[in-house]
């Protein structure tokens, strides 16, 4: 064999760069955060027991030699009321709109007459679509088939992958039908970066998770945080947090700050622990807890909290 004959074979076999843009799309708590999680392989997005966690669009960005997948984790769709929730809904429909493919998660668990509806929404959009149905640890095998052969008639989806993103069973597939249908393109982030999200929006997501995974009833969403001061001291390694945990009513101020301020010094130590795991340095952080009177209720409010919501 020749020398130009080998190299023509060398460059045939370079795989070529694909990338693109994937919206997981799907009701509240069907555990669009837990896959996107477990996709990129480590924590971008946060997760709790509790329906509407995920308020704005999340990028997390997965890269290997010859693709690169930008994941966008929306909103839970849900029958919205107020003001915010509405503009929570939006940002998730408008990913629609923006993506290449579109990742509909439903959970097998909790089964909703509304399916019909978002599938609508998701045929009009008119993007490649892979149903994914998550939580099959809870149900026994013989519920898959019937549901599988469901959907499979509802509409032409790509691929219909069940799986347990809670135990990371079936992702890899998922990322596979994902790479088969990227399109060619250049990588749009730097290989080693994971996400877009700003530290102190990172920083206020974590210190969230922990109000949603501690306290009850109407108080987590009720609440927002803003991260108003990081301050890095080089020589010791070390970065001084100070957040303020926005509440709507001074009544609920009580409830946040907790007998003898316990549960404000709890939620601080979790969100603390966590930070200090993910940015590999200690912290101190410094919270408050303020009332802004119906904040979910008026525009200027909810921008002024730094809740990335498009215009």
């Amino acid at each position: 064999m020749s020398d130009k004959t080998k190299e023509i074979k060398e460059i045939k076999a370079i795989p070529k760069i694909k990338s693109g843009f994937v919206a997981l799309i799907g009701f509240p708590n069907v555990g669009k955060s837990t896959l996107l999680n477990q996709m990129i392989g480590t924590k971008i997005s946060i997760v709790s027991p509790k329906p509407q966690t995920t308020r704005f669009n999340i990028r997390g960005v997965l890269t290997k030699d010859h693709y690169q997948i930008v994941f966008i984790d929306t909103p839970g769709i849900h029958d919205a009321k107020s003001l915010f929730n509405k503009m929570m809904v939006e940002e998730a429909l408008n990913a629609l709109e923006e993506v290449d493919i579109i990742l509909w998660v439903v959970d097998v668990t909790h089964r909703l007459p509304e399916e019909e509806k978002l599938l609508d929404l998701i045929k009009k959009a008119n993007k490649p679509t892979i149903l994914v149905l998550n939580k099959i640890d809870l149900i026994k095998k013989s519920e898959l088939l019937p549901m599988i052969d469901y959907f499979s008639k509802l509409h032409d989806f790509k691929a219909i992958i069940p799986v347990s993103a809670l135990k990371n069973d079936g992702v890899d597939r998922i990322i596979n039908e994902l790479v088969e249908l990227l399109p060619e393109g250049p990588f749009y982030y730097e290989p080693d970066r994971v996400t877009d999200l700003p530290l102190s929006l990172l920083i206020a997501e974590i210190i969230r998770e922990k109000i949603f995974q501690h306290t009850y009833q109407e108080i987590p969403y009720s609440t927002a945080v803003k991260v108003e001061e990081i301050r890095e001291d080089k020589e010791r390694n070390f970065l001084y947090i100070q957040a303020t945990i926005f509440i709507e009513r001074d009544s609920q101020k009580g409830i946040i700050i907790g007998k003898k301020g316990q549960m404000l010094k709890k939620i601080g130590t979790l969100a603390r622990e966590e930070l200090e795991f993910l940015l590999g340095k200690k912290i101190y952080l410094d919270l408050w807890v303020k009332a802004l009177k119906d904040w979910r209720e008026k525009e200027s409010h909810i921008r002024n909290l730094a809740i990335p919501f498009k215009d």
